[in-house]
């Protein structure tokens, strides 16, 4: 489930667009001629992503005490399951062993600025399939999530995520 409210503040902002090495004023400094030309500081694009950490658990945070898959090539924890389970669909992988975040296209529908808080709400969108070069089937699936301007209801951002999952083809005996 997607976060349901995310406070959109300067430091965090900050954070995040040095954490991305971007060093552009527009999203640090107010008094910047950037920032002065985009109507004040703005988030940078995909700032939206950093929602997730405003949500009580989520798959890709550690919690303290609990295993965790992480993010390296060995789990500290957690096993996967031989079903191909842990993500599926909704624009991630998963960690699963056979699912991969495939794209994320972010439209802005206004700036994304200090002081908002959104909310967010989150809807499985299109699924398809296509036959893979090397054979079985790729099938994919498409998550929407919508963020409003909590004061306004207005739209903010629509990110759009496409998970891919692969599906072998059953060997044949010579």
């Amino acid at each position: 489930m997607a976060t349901e409210r995310f406070p959109v503040e300067a430091s965090h902002i900050m954070m995040f667009a040095r954490a991305v090495g971007d060093p552009s004023p527009v999203y640090i400094d107010p008094d910047s001629a950037e920032a002065k030309a985009a109507g004040g500081v703005v988030a940078p694009p995909t700032f939206a992503m950093a929602s997730w950490q405003f949500q009580s658990e989520h798959p890709l945070r550690p919690s303290p005490g609990k295993p965790w898959f992480g993010s390296g090539r060995e789990p500290t924890g957690l096993t996967r399951s031989g079903d191909g389970g842990g993500g599926g669909g909704g624009g991630g992988g998963g960690g699963g062993g056979t699912g991969l975040h495939a794209e994320q296209h972010f439209e802005y529908h206004q700036p994304m600025r200090p002081g908002m808080v959104l909310t967010v709400t989150q809807r499985a969108g299109e699924t398809w399939e296509k036959q893979s070069k090397r054979g079985g089937t790729l099938r994919f699936s498409e998550s929407i999530t919508e963020f409003r301007d909590a004061e306004t209801n207005e739209l903010v951002v629509t990110a759009r995520g496409v998970g891919v999952r692969t599906e072998r083809p059953v060997e044949k005996e010579a």
